[in-house]
């Protein structure tokens, strides 16, 4: 997986992957881009957080079931801001085959869904 570099001094590049999705999510109403945690890179639908990088990982919030699922399929693992404190809904994306489009509309759609 792409991780970001330092392009030019004070600049930090980002997965090329997430810029795509950055993209593609600021026309949308609602949607921000900001900063949460060590990422510069949160996507956020109505104050909410749905999609971000940390250390390089796509991080997505999913129900609970799809998350559980995703791990069980060895497509990434639960997440949390701590080793001790992994969250249920929260997973890093780890496969490279993982379709990083599909899985950002699931996670915008559900945490949209719950306002």
């Amino acid at each position: 997986m792409p991780k970001k570099t330092k392009d030019a001094p004070g600049k930090t590049v980002v997965d090329p992957r997430f810029e795509k999705l950055a993209t593609e999510y600021s026309k949308e109403p609602n949607v921000k881009r900001g900063r949460l945690f060590a990422s510069e890179n949160v996507l956020s639908v109505n104050g909410k957080i749905f999609a971000m990088i940390y250390k390089g990982k796509l991080v997505l919030k999913l129900p609970a079931d799809r998350t559980k699922e995703l791990v069980s399929q060895k497509v990434g693992v639960n997440w949390g801001p701590s080793p001790d404190r992994v969250m249920k809904e929260w997973i890093a994306i780890e496969s490279e085959k993982a379709s990083w489009p599909q899985l950002a509309k699931e996670a915008y759609t559900f945490v949209k869904a719950k306002g």
